[in-house]
């Protein structure tokens, strides 16, 4: 863990988007500091997606485990956020 910008304590995530949310942010991957007492999932999307409302249909997944948005992050922890999957 490392001290921000701000002197808190904060920690790294890494962040992917995949399919049409990858085509509509702009970007596949990212990492970013959150604080060290660590947040929720919701919490994360609103803090690199601040003009952005979470799509009702996205899925989320912590270290390739699905998980909900009020699954608390880690340190070092992968988030992934990915449309439904379909297939026939």
């Amino acid at each position: 863990m490392t001290a921000g910008a701000s002197g808190k304590r904060v920690m790294p995530v890494n962040v992917k988007y995949f399919a049409s949310l990858r085509e509509s942010l702009g970007q596949a991957e990212s990492q970013c500091q959150v604080p060290e007492t660590g947040c929720n999932v919701a919490e994360l999307w609103l803090q690199l997606n601040p003009s952005r409302d979470i799509p009702d249909n996205v899925l989320v997944a912590i270290n390739q485990n699905y998980a909900s948005f009020d699954a608390r992050i880690m340190n070092g922890d992968e988030v992934a956020f990915f449309p439904p999957v379909t297939g026939g």
